[in-house]
């Protein structure tokens, strides 16, 4: 039986700050923005060349539930990644090697957090 990981919600408090971080800033693909009624908001954003997405919205969880922490986004390159990334306005932090495996960090603007991570080849 196979079992696939392929949406992670995320918690935010700006449904319009949070698209604009990962469509604009991330580079992830609007899949889709929609509103279902009673005020309830979806927005689906995949990685370029991943298969899960992430969620965001209203009317989905709690504005205030905890953020999720340390998210991986695999990478071929990360020094170029993270040039990207800091050519679109985020703050990423300088890359780390920790023992073959590369990291660098960043959050979104409600503190979800995410590590670029390349791995030894």
């Amino acid at each position: 039986m196979d079992m696939r990981l392929e949406l992670v919600p995320l918690p935010t408090t700006d449904v319009d700050a949070s698209l604009a971080f990962y469509a604009e800033g991330m580079g992830f693909v609007l899949d889709h923005d929609v509103e279902p009624g009673n005020g309830m908001r979806v927005v689906q954003l995949t990685p370029p060349g991943s298969s899960c997405s992430i969620v965001i919205g209203v009317g989905m969880s709690a504005p205030d539930a905890p953020r999720v922490q340390n998210l991986h986004l695999v990478v071929d390159d990360i020094v170029e990644a993270r040039a990207m990334l800091s050519s679109n306005g985020i703050e990423v932090s300088e890359v780390q090697d920790m023992g073959g495996v590369k990291y660098a960090h960043l959050s979104d603007p409600d503190g979800n957090t995410w590590a670029l991570q390349q791995l030894s080849r």
